[in-house]
C-alpha cells in the first residue's frame, strides 16, 4: 500500500472520530489544500489535512479503550527502535523524546534514502528500512555514551 493510501485511510479515521461526515470532509479539504478530492492531493496536502483534524481534536492512533495508550508494536525489531529512542529521551540526548519525535527522526533521517517513508514507525514492514533505523538509533546512542546491550 502506498504511503499517501495511507495518509487517506488516515484522514477517513481522523473524520470518522471527529464525526464529520463526506460533506464536511469535502469542505474541509477544500478550506485547508483547495481541493475537495482526496486523489488530487500530494502527500504534503494529505499531511496537511491530518494536521487539520488534529488541530480539531483528531487523536492518531489512540484507542479510547486502553486510556491513550497503544498496544506494543507487533514486531520485537520495531519495540527495540523504541527502546533505543526510549533510552535516548531518557539520557537528555533528543529535542522531542515522544514517538512523534521519533516519527519526526525517521521522515527528516530517512526521506531522501527510501521511496517512501511511513508516517508512523509501527507501519515499517522493510527489514532493511529497519535495519537502518535501528543502526541509526544505535549509534546515536553510542555518541550520546547511553549503553546498549
Amino acid at each position: 500500500m502506498t504511503a499517501a493510501r495511507n495518509l487517506q485511510r488516515m484522514i477517513h479515521v481522523g473524520c470518522k472520530q471527529l464525526g464529520l461526515d463526506d460533506t464536511t470532509r469535502h469542505d474541509l479539504q477544500l478550506l485547508v489544500t483547495g481541493k475537495t478530492s482526496m486523489r488530487d492531493m500530494s502527500e504534503a496536502d494529505l499531511l496537511s489535512m491530518i494536521e487539520a483534524l488534529k488541530k480539531r481534536g483528531f487523536k492518531a492512533g489512540f484507542s479510547d479503550s486502553k486510556k491513550g495508550r497503544r498496544a506494543p508494536a507487533s514486531r520485537a525489531d520495531l519495540r527495540f527502535i523504541h527502546v533505543l529512542w526510549k533510552l535516548l529521551g531518557d539520557a537528555g540526548a533528543l529535542k522531542r523524546p515522544g514517538r512523534d519525535g521519533l516519527n519526526a527522526f525517521i521522515r527528516s533521517r530517512f526521506e531522501g534514502k527510501w521511496q517512501s517513508v511511513p508516517i508512523d514507525i509501527d507501519a515499517l514492514r522493510e527489514a532493511g528500512q529497519i535495519n537502518d533505523v535501528t543502526r541509526a538509533l544505535k549509534d546515536m546512542c553510542r555518541r550520546a555514551g547511553v549503553h546498549v546491550k
